[in-house]
């Protein structure tokens, strides 16, 4: 990674340690944050430490928890233009949004069955390239290439305001500050990063930097106070977030392979129960889903895993799980143009493939768990949207 800053940085919040009450346990602990300070860069779960959580939980394997029974439910309103994009609301088991390149975003009921297309949301003069739930889910943001944000009221599906890119270029990317969600922000075509404030529709001041290629993907941590932006050059950047003011201060820079873009990042602090580990998911266009570990708090990575997916030109997206569980290991699922959904343990040495689902005729593009992971979302090339039904044990 390179510098761009030499400015001394405060230090984050310290990473929350799981307690113990009882004495034998207390002992247990110490064992347990021991192993997990003297073990290797690499590793994200302490194994040998883990025994008593596991026991807990069943000692049930990851290939058994991410068992799927088939199809839940098949939405195809937007059959024959892509659907970059499906999410689940947050902290929501049946409410689910896509956004499709044919200008609209669906809001989808999935209970009481049969489900259902609650509400259409029209207004996009071209595609629609992202969205994003509001923490509360009363307020959807959405980026289209017809260079302008859309504030939607997700009750009633209205436009609460439509907001210009301030460069005039198509915008591709957004997400929620995760806690002040009146800024959002945006990535656009002419390399640009904004952030904006939704209630007055203008960017911040000190809320822009300029990236090497077209910004494709942006992802903040849990507190909000880094964001990781790529480009379609190959390159992730990181920058620290002021709190108080949205200003952007440019970090560090990765090339994660010249000329390939990256379509996808996801960070997560807590990869286990067991262990603090923050992590960064990143697609590119590379034939493989990159892991990396993030290192400080200016947001330096170190790759730490690759699995091999098929992606070469596709926008494809992954996902950590969104349950910390006591089990052994970790998962991350994400798309691939052989039209299949992947899982995958991040802490197999070998044969890390967890469960392969197939039913899509097209490149899948995105995926999305619901709050309980009882149900999965995956959407494809082809504006294909297949609701999956994990196996209840």
């Amino acid at each position: 990674m390179e510098d761009f800053e030499d400015d001394p940085r405060a230090l984050g919040a310290r990473g929350h340690r799981r307690s113990v009450s009882r004495g034998s346990y207390q002992l247990q602990a110490q064992m347990n944050r021991a192993v997990y300070e003297d073990r290797p860069p690499g590793s994200v779960v302490p194994t040998s430490a883990a025994e008593a959580s596991r026991a807990m939980a069943g000692d049930t394997s990851l290939s058994e928890n991410y068992a799927f029974a088939g199809m839940y439910h098949v939405f195809d309103q937007h059959v024959d233009e892509a659907v970059p994009r499906v999410r689940f609301a947050n902290d929501d088991r049946h409410r689910l949004a896509c956004c499709s390149l044919d200008g609209s975003i669906s809001l989808c009921q999935l209970v009481p069955a049969p489900p259902t297309v609650l509400r259409v949301l029209r207004g996009h003069t071209r595609g629609v390239s992202d969205f994003a739930w509001s923490l509360s889910n009363d307020i959807l943001v959405s980026t289209s290439l017809d260079a302008t944000m859309r504030i939607w009221a997700s009750e009633d599906g209205c436009c609460i305001r439509e907001i210009p890119d301030p460069d005039g270029a198509e915008l591709l990317c957004c997400t929620f500050q995760p806690v002040n969600n009146n800024l959002t922000v945006v990535g656009n075509a002419k390399h640009n990063v904004h952030v904006m404030n939704i209630s007055t529709g203008k960017k911040v001041k000190g809320g822009s930097s300029k990236l090497t290629g077209r910004v494709l993907a942006l992802s903040f941590d849990a507190p909000g106070r880094l964001l990781w932006a790529g480009d379609d050059r190959g390159s992730v950047f990181s920058f620290l977030f002021d709190m108080a003011t949205g200003k952007l201060t440019k970090a560090k820079r990765l090339v994660v392979h010249e000329g390939s873009p990256v379509t996808s990042i996801s960070a997560r602090s807590w990869v286990s129960r067991e262990a603090r580990d923050p992590s960064l998911l990143i697609n590119a266009c590379l034939n493989k889903l990159l892991l990396y570990r993030v290192v400080d708090n200016e947001g330096t990575l170190q790759l730490k895993r690759s699995f091999p997916i098929e992606q070469s030109s596709h926008p494809v997206r992954s996902i950590f799980c969104p349950l910390m569980s006591f089990r052994q290991g970790a998962c991350v699922v994400t798309g691939s143009e052989d039209m299949c959904v992947h899982f995958f343990d991040v802490e197999r040495a070998a044969k890390a493939a967890v469960n392969k689902l197939q039913g899509h005729s097209a490149p899948v593009l995105d995926v999305s768990f619901n709050c309980d992971e009882s149900l999965l979302a995956s959407s494809d090339a082809s504006g294909m949207v297949i609701v999956w039904r994990r196996e209840q044990k």
